[in-house]
């Protein structure tokens, strides 16, 4: 079902564009043009930058039993870290608490972080998120340390009040690896009007995977079982050409139920991934288009004690990093939103 959000901002573009020219935020570019904020975020985001993050977290995880389970000192040492990170840069951070269920059945609270800038439209929000939490089993340093680190990256070059159209909101969600618990908490805890600002949601979650693949995620379900993959659209082309202007030719996949895109599609809030593969097997195909090895698993360490530092693909970690900016960046300076179901 579409709402009348999605034909009201179409019909109001000459509006935007008006209010643009009085409160000092650029106006788009022309269509296939980049923007001032995207060509310049891109050229300022690197993957060496991202990976100064995963270093903090590293060290995180090491001081704190070797991982960042969510709840443990290393997921709230985490969770400090990547606030104080945002507010150092200027954002308005908060961190919400969530409750859930242990495993015996007594309850257990921890927190996400949630981040925005205090500039543009805070009625159309352009928003990407990454679990911050790993597995009791490791540090989580690719699984999901580089997502953060790479919207970390992004978030601290864009500032808190760059010139934008629309507000640009960061989220940082615990206890993924355990039922999806802090986006689908956050998620069901906004009310209809709230959530109908959120023009897109874009997931970061593995974007270094040592054995890389390059994939984007789209569809109408949280959980599809089709191999057929989802139909090309105008919010997946942004990010696949972005991927493009890094050299890489994307493959673009349907939603698997895996991570936290799951609690926005439902909700009906356009939905976009990235990742890089976690234990699945590279074809033969893929490593002719990307490199690599043929038939070997993209990360090998995934959910286990060696997801560090040096199970990092630094190229990938700067290539997604490129592109999730641009597309980001993208979105944040258009008024070219894409209409919810």
């Amino acid at each position: 079902m579409r709402t009348a959000w999605g034909a009201a901002l179409a019909a109001s573009v000459s509006l935007f564009l008006a209010g643009c020219a009085s409160t000092g935020a650029p106006p788009p570019a022309a269509p296939n043009a980049p923007s001032p904020l995207q060509s310049g975020l891109v050229k300022e985001v690197t993957g060496a930058g991202a990976f100064t993050h995963l270093e903090a977290l590293q060290r995180i995880a090491d001081q704190n039993g070797g991982n960042r389970a969510t709840p443990s000192p290393g997921y709230d040492a985490s969770v400090d870290y990547v606030a104080r990170v945002l507010r150092e840069a200027g954002y308005e951070v908060s961190t919400p608490t969530f409750t859930f269920e242990r495993d015996g059945g007594s309850p257990g609270s921890a927190r996400n972080v949630i981040a925005q800038t205090r500039t543009g439209n805070a009625e159309h929000v352009v928003f990407a998120g990454a679990h911050l939490d790993s597995v009791p089993e490791g540090p989580g340093i690719n699984d999901n340390g580089s997502g953060v680190a790479s919207l970390l990256e992004i978030a601290t070059r864009l500032g808190g009040s760059p010139q934008v159209a629309n507000a640009v909101r960061f989220g940082f969600w615990g206890l993924e690896e355990e039922d999806l618990n802090g986006s689908t908490a956050y998620v069901e805890g906004l009310a209809r009007a709230e959530r109908d600002k959120i023009a897109l949601y874009l997931n970061v979650d593995m974007v270094a995977s040592p054995n890389a693949g390059y994939f984007v995620q789209a569809g109408q379900e949280s959980e599809s079982e089709s191999e057929s993959p989802p139909e090309s659209s105008a919010v997946s082309r942004v990010l696949t050409d972005q991927l493009g202007n890094t050299g890489i030719s994307a493959q673009l996949v349907g939603f698997d139920g895996g991570s936290d895109f799951v609690p926005f599609v439902d909700a009906r809030i356009p939905t976009l991934g990235v990742m890089t593969g976690d234990a699945g097997t590279k074809s033969g195909k893929q490593a002719e288009q990307w490199g690599g090895r043929a038939g070997e698993v993209f990360d090998k360490c995934y959910h286990q004690s060696c997801d560090r530092v040096d199970n990092i693909d630094r190229p990938a970690l700067d290539r997604f990093s490129d592109a999730i900016a641009g597309s980001l960046a993208h979105f944040a300076s258009s008024a070219d939103m894409p209409a919810r179901r």
